[in-house]
């Protein structure tokens, strides 16, 4: 249990982002991890990359309404710092506190206050001994991972979760995959340094969606260069395109071709943006797929299967309910109609 997050032991997995505030902007953090809770997010992870910020990290989790999760690296004095000011768990990358006595201090004092680690092995910080053996390599993280989950676990702490991380996917999967075949530990799941969101969400969703429709990880993280809320609406994107995540309506929209006659672009993205905005609303939408399409051929026909949406004609279009015509309606009140039965089935 990760505050109450479970993690593991079948529980859902859970989306995990990290917010890009610095801890002197107490209020903005907890604006922004407010706005991320809205959004889907169920863990939170806060950078301390000082002893001067431990006072308002505390805060921070006095305050928060998600489990924060303290990201340390190279200072132990922080970890413990974090976990006397109330983090839910801490973060830790043992390859760079190289001081393994220290290391051992914060895995008594985690297991002490029942409190969870994540041993987070990246490819650039490997264990020195490890590195020379294997280089940077999976071999290399899932070795470096193992040695500091046995080290944690001979210290008592055995709420662990274990990250092997890389920039590139294919050794971050290859990684995840062979620490699955040798510990149960849980894991949680991201690609590191992913890069904007143009090239980071194609490169996660590769590397996360490969591992979850494997059965493989317990947590997840979008890294992203950009704000916190893009990585909570992509992760909540890969877990329910790998049907891991049904708390709404799936949104099919076709991809416009030379028979599509209404603007539908924008038709879809209002759509998007309506229903995250009930889901922020905490509404429950009691709806399993909407469709938006540009024409006869994609819907109401190969949209049958829809519990609403609309095709577009010229000038005009539909709304149909499980490939059933409703109504003909003009072009500028197709969205608004569609919107409406949306809402309508929210609760």
């Amino acid at each position: 249990m990760l505050g109450g997050v479970p993690i593991g032991g079948g529980a859902p997995v859970s989306i995990q982002t990290m917010t890009n505030t610095h801890l002197d902007d107490l209020e903005g953090t907890l604006a922004q991890i407010d706005r991320v809770r809205r959004l889907g997010c169920d863990i939170i992870r806060v950078a301390v990359p000082t002893a001067a910020s431990l006072e308002n990290f505390g805060e921070v989790c006095r305050r928060s309404p998600l489990p924060v999760v303290a990201d340390i690296h190279f200072d132990h004095m922080l970890a413990l710092g974090a976990l006397e000011r109330g983090a839910a768990g801490v973060r830790v990358n043992p390859g760079n506190m190289r001081n393994l006595d220290y290391v051992r201090e914060v895995a008594r004092a985690a297991a002490k206050k029942g409190r969870v680690v994540r041993i987070g092995v990246n490819g650039g910080s490997l264990d020195p001994d490890v590195e020379k053996e294997y280089g940077w390599t999976p071999e290399g993280l899932v070795a470096s991972a193992l040695k500091y989950v046995e080290l944690f676990e001979a210290e008592g702490c055995h709420a662990l979760k274990v990250s092997l991380k890389s920039s590139s996917v294919l050794t971050t999967v290859a990684a995840c995959r062979l620490f699955a075949e040798k510990s149960d530990v849980p894991l949680h799941l991201g690609v590191t340094e992913a890069g904007v969101p143009s090239r980071g969400i194609i490169k996660s969703a590769v590397g996360i969606g490969s591992l979850l429709l494997d059965g493989i990880g317990e947590t997840i993280r979008v890294s992203l260069t950009c704000e916190p809320e893009a990585e909570v609406r992509a992760a909540r994107g890969i877990l329910e395109s790998c049907g891991l995540l049904e708390d709404g309506p799936e949104i099919v929209s076709c991809p416009t071709c030379g028979r599509t006659k209404i603007n539908l672009v924008p038709m879809a993205e209002a759509v998007e943006r309506e229903v995250e905005r009930l889901r922020s609303e905490g509404r429950v939408i009691q709806l399993k797929k909407v469709a938006v399409m540009g024409c006869e051929v994609n819907g109401p026909g190969e949209a049958r299967d829809a519990d609403v949406g609309i095709a577009g004609g010229k000038g005009q279009g539909i709304l149909f309910k499980h490939g059933e015509k409703i109504k003909t309606l003009p072009e500028a009140d197709l969205l608004e109609a569609l919107l409406q039965e949306i809402r309508n089935a929210s609760v």
